[in-house]
Order: C-alpha cells, then structure tokens, then sequence
C-alpha cells in the first residue's frame, strides 16, 4: 500500500511542472485544435471542415492575435460555443484510472510469479525397478538383431 502511494505521489509530482509550463506557452492553432470540438459535427477540430469549424478556428485565430494564451482561449470557446466545444475529459483525474490498472495488473504478476516459484515441483511418477540380469540380456539380444 505504501508502495502505491509513493508511485502515485511521486506521478504528482512529475506531472506538476509539466502541467505548469504547459499553460505558459504561446497559444498556436494546430495546438488548440486538437483539444477543441467542432460544435456542428462533433468531431475534432482540427479534422472537421465544416463552415461552423471554419468560424471556429477563425475566432481562435482572433484570440491568438489579441495575445491570449491557450487556457483564456478555451475559456473564450466555452463561452462562445459552450460546454461541447472542449474535446478535454470533464474531470482533470482521470488519467488515474489507467494507472491504477497497470499498477494492479504488476501486483498480480508479481502475486502469480510468488505462487508458482513457492510451490513444490509435482509429484513425479516413480521409476521401474531396475532389470534383472536375464531382462537384460534378452533386452540386448533383442536390441542387437
């Protein structure tokens, strides 16, 4: 349990700084146009080329020139188009769901991989008695012909 804990606090803390300079950068269009949803089709953005993905990335481009960065200009999004226009997850902890699986799929590994090295080889079948002197010869006669 511990050991989940410490892979899950030091995940935070990887992520953090990325997440920070991230919302730093310049804002360009090819970036925001995979996180924004055509409103008309549904699709992605940067896919669609429908006349209201046109307007969309029109009004992007406006944004990107009156110097906003990348989390004002989502949020203009939403306001102009609402809610549906940001391709992004609902709830930003999402990404945990995958890693907690991969960390139970290694626990059960590692819990299966105990087991099996733990365990007694099987039981072998006991040999034949050794042959007598005259099984032998016969065995030899046979062999030899």
């Amino acid at each position: 349990m511990r050991l989940l804990l410490l892979v899950l606090a030091l995940a935070l803390a990887l992520t953090a700084p990325a997440a920070a300079q991230q919302q730093q950068q310049q804002a360009s269009l090819p970036d925001i146009e995979d996180e924004v949803m055509c409103i008309e089709c549904g699709t992605v953005l940067s896919v669609s080329n429908s006349p209201v993905a046109q307007q969309e990335r029109q009004f992007i481009r406006d944004e990107i020139a009156a110097g906003k960065n990348k989390q004002q200009i989502k949020a203009a999004l939403v306001d102009q188009y609402g809610d549906d226009v940001i391709a992004d997850p609902k709830t930003p902890w999402l990404w945990i769901v995958p890693v907690a699986v991969a960390l139970l799929a290694a626990g059960g590994v590692l819990f299966a991989l105990r087991t099996w090295r733990g365990r007694a080889p099987a039981n072998e079948p006991p040999l034949p008695p050794p042959l007598s002197d005259e099984d032998a010869r016969r065995l030899d006669a046979e062999l030899s012909r």
